[in-house]
């Protein structure tokens, strides 16, 4: 693999894997590849990607937990400026590892990309003032697909860096703080049931 080295099957769940590209750099900035098909597919990473996204988001904002119903996407996640703790939670129901999490810290200083799999629950909370988010996904948006859960499930029980608040038994961002700044959710993402309560099998 000449321009990235892959970690797969993080916290022992299969599929997820960290992307981290070569860095060429000197006094005047550095280059890399952020993404190779030919790359990926030497990792026996064979997926078509066909749409980019972008988003920029401020401090204590968390967007998540989402996936999509009947359109499943594979997402490759990184960041350009800043820093967020990026999470997916295993919602394939054969799977060992269902409704288990991985959480990865991924900033524009070490360049990492999360490679997560159809399947699986996504989020993300912002630890720097304002952080700008890239992902690559293998499908296209399909309005009215979107599902979600609450980010803050204790079955799930995703710890959360440097945020702080007792869980009051919602997904409602009221008394979290993160650094002191008031966590941030959409009234949507506030109103997202646990696990058990969003899946019935």
């Amino acid at each position: 693999m000449g321009q990235i080295t892959v970690e797969k099957n993080l916290s022992g769940i299969e599929g997820l894997c960290v992307i981290t590209p070569a860095v060429h750099g000197d006094n005047r900035g550095y280059f890399m590849e952020t993404y190779s098909q030919r790359d990926m597919a030497e990792a026996g990473l064979d997926i078509q990607f066909v749409q980019d996204n972008q988003s920029m988001s401020v401090k204590g904002v968390l967007r998540g937990l989402h996936f999509q119903k009947q359109y499943p996407q594979t997402k490759l996640v990184r960041v350009i400026r800043g820093a967020v703790y990026d999470v997916a939670v295993d919602l394939r129901k054969e799977s060992p590892t269902y409704g288990k999490y991985h959480g990865e810290l991924l900033t524009e200083e070490n360049k990492r990309q999360f490679l997560i799999p159809r399947g699986f629950a996504h989020g993300f909370l912002v630890l720097s003032d304002v952080a700008e988010f890239c992902y690559k996904c293998d499908d296209f948006y399909h309005p009215n697909d979107e599902g979600g859960m609450a980010w803050n499930d204790p079955e799930i029980g995703i710890r959360w860096p440097r945020l702080e608040g007792e869980y009051n038994g919602s997904a409602s961002a009221e008394g979290y703080t993160l650094d002191g700044v008031p966590l941030n959710l959409s009234e949507k993402d506030q109103k997202w049931l646990g696990l058990k309560d969003t899946f019935s099998f």
